[in-house]
């Protein structure tokens, strides 16, 4: 078999990325050594880590229900998709309302790679995806995909699950999501998932110089900085929590076992 050539498409195979790296915990194929290295290497500071993203997965899923079911939304727009892992969310979304229309937004050019596994949408609905950074957001906003996939008059669902973690302060991740938020109509969402040090300081911050050797940023932040990405929004019950006790399915015996917040708030 040809060896692909990935530097043809602008991919680092001996650089980690974020996206290979969640892949690996998930169980996924779509990896290479320099993202294996640093999955196990954070994984020693929190052996729990893949445990904790299939619960973010699982979020995501909880979440999109959510939105779709009880808030009656039809569009989504999901930053840092990541590499394709079944149920995307389109598939979770129209699964309950075939019509519903996702963009999916990534700057990992692996992820694109993968595309036409994102873009198998139900007849009725649609999806795109779409390289990215939330760096730009007015890049994003402007590319005409996303005006060819979703109509800004009518609410949509802003997903930022586990990549504002990527993001220093001195990045102001909160402009990013302010200016996202301010091209989307009354009635749409964001959602967010966050992981924090509140529950395990220690773990956290070996986790964190792990990735930072790694040439990653990892900032956890606590609950109240969580709660600021949802300014000027009305929090849906119960708030910004633990993951896992967010609408769960089941019971949970630790919420705080998943080092991660989550919350979905609705713009008035």
């Amino acid at each position: 078999m040809t060896t692909p050539d990935f530097s043809a498409a602008g991919i680092d195979i001996n650089v980690p990325q974020e996206a290979r790296v969640y892949d690996y915990w998930l169980g996924g194929k779509d990896n290479f050594a320099a993202d294996r290295a640093l999955g196990d290497a954070m994984v020693r500071a929190i052996p729990t880590l893949p445990e904790m993203a299939r619960a973010n997965r699982a979020f995501m899923e909880r979440a999109a229900r959510y939105l779709v079911k009880e808030a009656g939304i039809r569009q989504f727009i999901d930053i840092g998709t990541g590499i394709p892992t079944s149920p995307n969310l389109h598939e979770v979304t129209q699964q309950i309302a075939p019509e519903t229309r996702v963009l999916y937004v990534d700057n990992d050019p692996i992820v694109l790679t993968h595309a036409r596994a994102l873009m198998a949408s139900e007849p009725a609905g649609k999806t795109d995806f779409v390289m990215a950074d939330l760096r730009e957001p007015e890049a994003l906003l402007s590319h005409p995909a996303l005006r060819q996939t979703l109509d800004l008059g009518q609410p949509v669902a802003l997903m930022l699950v586990a990549i504002l973690m990527y993001f220093q302060d001195s990045d102001d991740p909160q402009a990013m999501v302010s200016t996202l938020l301010d091209a989307l109509p009354s009635g749409s969402y964001l959602t967010i998932t966050h992981p924090t040090a509140d529950f395990a300081p220690a773990q956290l911050a070996a986790a964190v110089e792990a990735a930072a050797q790694a040439g990653i940023t990892l900032v956890p932040r606590s609950q109240a900085e969580v709660e600021r990405f949802f300014s000027g929004l009305d929090l849906v019950e119960p708030g910004v929590v633990p993951l896992l006790a967010w609408h769960p399915d089941r019971t949970v015996e630790d919420p705080r076992s998943a080092y991660y917040y989550a919350g979905t708030g609705r713009k008035p």
